[in-house]
């Protein structure tokens, strides 16, 4: 089963949200040990989850950074990928800046939503002059009480393919 339906099916159900879940761990291998989730997958919006547990610590047992800063680059860009469809952009994140609030000492959820709107007026127009565009995602992660652990702001640079050059 292709990709893109998996996802429209993980919208609705709770076995092909597993499934993808699955594919997503074989896919990011990188991804794996920190145990990332999907949790709820709309059209425009994703939240993700990271699990409290001795792999995502830090020395004094909080949720590492890096664990959060990476649970906020893979929650926009997943987004932005089965939002957009993997066939019309290339997408390289370009830039990942992140605000550190509370210290996180539970399980914790990201969250990124866009609309229809926002792709067009930060994505689709500007590529119609332009060869590439720069676009800041700003991602919130909050733990199960509600804290606010981190902002991030992730930059993903959008181009279409059909404007990449690369050796072959």
């Amino acid at each position: 089963m292709q990709a893109e339906k998996i996802i429209v099916k993980a919208r609705h159900s709770g076995f092909y949200r597993w499934l993808l879940n699955v594919a997503l761990d074989r896919m990011i291998p990188f991804n794996k040990p920190h145990g990332f989730k999907i949790v709820e997958l709309e059209e425009h919006r994703l939240k993700t989850s990271i699990p409290y547990k001795r792999s995502n610590f830090n020395h004094i047992r909080g949720l590492h950074a890096c664990g959060l800063a990476t649970l906020s680059e893979f929650t926009t860009g997943f987004l932005l990928l089965s939002a957009l469809g993997m066939k019309k952009y290339r997408i390289i994140m370009q830039r990942l800046e992140m605000n550190y609030h509370y210290q996180g000492k539970m399980a914790a959820t990201a969250e990124f939503t866009i609309s229809k709107t926002w792709i067009e007026e930060k994505i689709a127009v500007p590529l119609q002059t332009q060869e590439s565009v720069v676009v800041p995602c700003e991602i919130k992660i909050h733990d199960v009480k509600g804290n606010h652990l981190t902002t991030g702001l992730v930059y993903w640079q959008f181009k279409e393919w059909t404007k990449v050059k690369t050796k072959a």
